[in-house]
């Protein structure tokens, strides 16, 4: 269904502390499929040695991509309550993997490109990126941003990362939502941390006959939006329910085909 609209698939790592299949596992399928997998690791679900473990796995099985986080704070209501682990930041994670892809050690160096996760927001007089400054000394390459469907803020955000000069540095990808509905698009921004989309985008959904369809078509407008937003290397799309609406937003953007020259 993907194949020809990305470039990578996103695995995350029991992400908001829901269960779901290693990411070591997924990304093995992926590979053999012909997908390339970016594997998410948080801080939040192993120790130090336990990470170190998945770095050497991950380039064993030949993934080229990873995302490394800290883990959002589990979510309440889930039983048996799991304890965070936390031995080491997202910065420290980012920084042994960038250690591995240069270990004498090692018979084979990993060629790892290197993610992280940044916030968009609007920034004060003499603000500085230090949180991502730090990522990138560590040895990120490339950040996506929490969903943000709030383009002002992003152009303005994206500004100030310009002016820093750290996006010689690394890429940026934008985050963008594709909610099933006005309600699905509603329970993230109450459920889950640092998810920005507008009330005007949700009532322009609530009030599409089709909610589905119209997150689509806003979907590919803020691409269009983002394209033409200095320093965004791309996007970064996650649908709500319904897969297919990403090759839907992807075509409907035109942006690949203008990417691509084709």
């Amino acid at each position: 269904m993907l194949t020809g609209h990305v470039d990578g698939v996103l695995v995350t790592d029991n992400q908001f502390g829901q269960l779901h299949m290693s990411t070591l596992a997924l990304a093995s399928l992926l590979l053999a499929n012909g997908i390339d997998p970016i594997v998410q690791l948080a801080c939040r679900n192993r120790n130090r040695i336990a990470l170190l473990s998945d770095l050497l796995g991950a380039a064993a099985l030949g993934v080229s991509s990873l995302m490394l986080i800290r883990g959002t704070k589990v979510p309440d209501g889930i039983t048996p309550r799991p304890k965070a682990v936390l031995d080491i930041d997202a910065a420290e994670l980012i920084a042994m993997a960038s250690k591995l892809k240069s270990d004498d050690r090692l018979r084979t160096l990993p060629d790892f490109y290197l993610g992280g996760v940044v916030t968009p927001h609007p920034p004060k007089p003499g603000w500085t990126p230090k949180a991502l400054l730090r990522k990138t000394e560590a040895g990120v390459q490339f950040v996506l941003t929490h969903i943000c469907m709030d383009i002002p803020v992003i152009r303005t955000y994206m500004k100030h990362l310009v002016a820093s000069g750290l996006l010689r540095r690394i890429s940026l990808f934008a985050t963008l939502a594709i909610p099933g509905s006005a309600a699905d698009a509603r329970w993230l921004c109450q459920n889950r941390p640092n998810v920005n989309i507008p009330d005007s985008i949700i009532e322009r959904i609530e009030q599409a006959e089709d909610e589905e369809q119209e997150s689509v078509r806003i979907c590919a407008e803020q691409m269009q939006q983002l394209a033409e937003i200095p320093g965004i290397a791309g996007a970064h799309l996650i649908p709500t329910r319904n897969l297919a609406t990403i090759p839907a937003a992807v075509e409907a953007s035109g942006e690949r085909k203008n990417r691509s020259g084709s």
